[in-house]
């Protein structure tokens, strides 16, 4: 059985299909020729004189190549219609050999070309399916003529059973015999050859895909890949590449490196890694800026190694670049930050140093106003010094919130009664003024899990910050909700908010621009720690914190905490 793989091709079969018509045509008009020349000489050849019927044996050979020809357009199984041929072939070699003798004819031999045509066409199967239809013909046409059931057309003898049955047989034999030899011999040079040419395709095949996933693979590759030859010319410049310099592949390929890049060339050189060199570690990585054409400034980090060609020579340079330009930036801010939390953490400790003789100092004015006899300018003095003391240390207070924020201790609460906690607490404070009317929303019952005591500094500054805002009265907005937010990877997230929101002259469009920035502030006096710590608690609760003008006047904040376990009434 034929692997499927080795089947033939349709446009294969059709090929040959169209040689064997054109090899029949030529047959047969050699044939017609002889049989003019016969007829005109008047001759009479072993097989007979040329009579009519040898014309019309040639006019129907003539007839079904043009019929083949017509049906070759229209069919669309080319097999079955070159077994069909094969067939048809057989019954005309054996109409040629019954016209010109039967078991005298010297035009056996037609049936091995028939074989043989199976043979190179439909390969082993053709050709044995040729040689049994020629055997079974010719056994059949040979041992009728033999019986006398028919008469051969220009045959010499009269009495075919004068032949000795041992000859019959012996000559039906040998020619079934060479016809399945020459099957099967014709068949074995076809069949390799069929062999041979699928395993090229196949190794073709399997190279063309090679070729393209490894064509794929550079084109993918999201890092500039550049090859040089031994002369610096470039070979190869991948897609990436022509996003990181600038340069499309048809500006790059068949140029000199350093004539298209001399400034990132002289980088490399100053680092020993210039292409062509041999100095430096192969496959090392370098940093170095670069200017595109277009006046953008990158940072690549380049790494040089060897072209190792098949015979193990070296024959040029493989380039491979990275754009590390926001790596460079992410690092340089990761510095700065590390300097800012040290300065922060340096500042906090000498603020928390700073508390100490702040008290010493508050004590020892409050015992020398108590001791010694004060007129009204000493006791003024004395309660201006003691006021700014005072807002120090609370400055002080609320700066070391921000720096040092304390470490969460979760539990679960009702987030309406907490509120309402802190704001009686607020109220009872000597910030609160009665000119303030509170109106509140809260949802029924929403219990959260976080930090109850952070929570409660979030709640006192944002009213502290309303509070300043209404100095002449006003309305407080006070309420609760749920809201939903998406996490870094897409995913959606309960957030219950809370909303603080008054009627006063609300942030200003610098105050938008900078409003969770640490110290700045537009209230006189105010520390702009505030709002800026605000956030910092928000944050580290694993929330957030947004502020706005609301379109009704005044400003408003909204605190949004992580509510994925909160259980709402």
């Amino acid at each position: 059985m034929v692997a499927p793989e080795l089947k033939l091709s349709r446009a294969e079969l059709l090929g040959r299909l169209q040689k064997l018509m054109f090899l029949r045509v030529i047959f047969v008009s050699l044939l017609l020729g002889a049989s003019v020349f016969i007829q005109v000489k008047e001759t009479k050849t072993d097989f007979g004189s040329i009579q009519t019927y040898h014309y019309l044996l040639i006019a129907v050979i003539y007839f079904l190549t043009f019929l083949y020809a017509l049906l070759l357009k229209r069919l669309k199984n080319f097999t079955v219609f070159a077994y069909g041929q094969l067939v048809m072939d057989t019954v005309v070699v054996t109409a040629i050999v019954y016209t010109t003798g039967g078991i005298e004819s010297i035009f056996s031999f037609l049936y091995i070309l028939t074989i043989i045509n199976g043979s190179i066409i439909l390969y082993r199967r053709g050709g044995m399916i040729t040689a049994s239809c020629c055997s079974i013909l010719y056994g059949l046409m040979v041992d009728l003529h033999y019986y006398g059931v028919i008469k051969p057309l220009g045959g010499r003898v009269d009495f075919p059973a004068d032949y000795q049955n041992s000859y019959i047989l012996y000559l039906i034999v040998v020619n079934i015999a060479a016809f399945y030899l020459v099957a099967f011999l014709s068949s074995y040079p076809s069949e390799q050859a069929r062999k041979s040419r699928f395993e090229l395709k196949a190794k073709q095949a399997d190279f063309v895909k090679l070729e393209a996933l490894n064509e794929w693979i550079i084109r993918s590759i999201t890092s500039g890949l550049i090859t040089l030859d031994d002369q610096g010319s470039i070979l190869l410049f991948n897609p990436a590449a022509e996003d990181i310099f600038g340069h499309t592949i048809g500006e790059a390929i068949g140029k000199n490196f350093r004539v298209l890049m001399p400034s990132l060339s002289d980088h490399l050189e100053d680092q020993g890694a210039h292409p062509g060199r041999r100095r430096g570690k192969a496959g090392s990585f370098t940093d170095l800026p670069f200017e595109r054409p277009d006046g953008r400034k990158l940072f690549l980090r380049c790494s040089v190694s060897p072209l190792s060609l098949p015979d193990g020579g070296k024959g040029g340079q493989i380039l491979f670049f990275q754009d590390v330009t926001e790596l460079k930036r992410i690092e340089e801010e990761m510095k700065r930050v590390e300097g800012l939390a040290l300065i922060g953490q340096l500042a906090a400790a000498i603020a928390h140093e700073i508390r100490n003789p702040m008290a010493s100092i508050s004590g020892s004015i409050q015992m020398l106003k108590e001791s010694l006899e004060m007129d009204d300018v000493r006791n003024r003095l004395m309660d201006i010094v003691l006021r700014e003391i005072n807002r120090l240390n609370s400055l002080i207070s609320d700066f070391l919130v921000f720096a040092r924020p304390k470490e969460a201790k979760i539990e679960q609460f009702d987030l309406s009664q907490l509120i309402l906690d802190s704001f009686e607490l607020f109220k009872n404070s000597n910030k609160w003024t009665e000119k303030i009317l509170v109106k509140t929303d809260f949802q029924a019952s929403l219990k959260i899990q976080s930090d109850p005591e952070q929570l409660r500094q979030i709640l006192w500054n944002l009213f502290l910050n309303a509070t300043d805002a209404m100095a002449r009265g006003g309305v407080l907005y006070i309420g609760t909700g749920m809201a939903h937010s998406q996490d870094g990877n897409g995913a959606s997230r309960k957030m219950a908010r809370i909303t603080i929101r008054d009627t006063g002259v609300g942030f200003s469009r610098n105050a938008l621009q900078h409003l969770f920035t640490p110290f700045f502030t537009t209230k006189e006096g105010g520390s702009g720690l505030g709002l800026a710590t605000v956030k910092r608690i928000a944050e580290g609760l694993k929330g957030s914190v947004t502020g706005r003008n609301h379109p009704e006047g005044g400003a408003e904040v909204n605190v949004f905490l992580d509510a994925s376990l909160s259980q709402s009434a």
